[in-house]
């Protein structure tokens, strides 16, 4: 169980780990200014789903896209920067919230259960 826990929160978190606060639906479907690859560090403080991970998302039309059709990924990021992202998979689910700059993010994430969370930080790799 353990590691069935693990490996849906390696990718379940590089998911979460672009979100924030209140993203105004109008900020959602035009390009913005934070679209492009990110490459994300997730890091668990307390509970035993993941140790330190990094993964690559994408961000498009100011949406979080899921690199994986296996999980279910919805967010968005806000003209000022603040994330949110949920991601689910079967009853399993996380959430994230953050900021981004231009180059760079951080925020906090954790299970929809709460038996796990953490940080995660995020570094631009590209944009379009």
């Amino acid at each position: 169980m353990t590691k069935l826990w693990r490996s849906f929160f390696a990718v379940t978190v590089t998911l979460l780990l672009v979100a924030v606060g209140s993203v105004p639906s109008s900020a959602v479907g035009r390009a913005g200014a934070y679209d492009g690859e990110w490459s994300v560090v997730i890091q668990t403080l307390r509970g035993d789903c993941i140790g330190n991970v990094r993964v690559a998302v994408r961000i498009a039309g100011s949406r979080v896209l899921s690199p994986d059709p296996a999980y279910n990924a919805r967010g968005a990021v806000a003209s000022n920067g603040a994330i949110r992202v949920v991601v689910s998979r079967g009853d399993q689910s996380a959430s994230g919230s953050g900021r981004l700059t231009r180059d760079a993010g951080r925020g906090w994430w954790r299970t929809a259960r709460g038996e796990c969370s953490g940080q995660w930080a995020a570094e631009r790799r590209g944009g379009w």
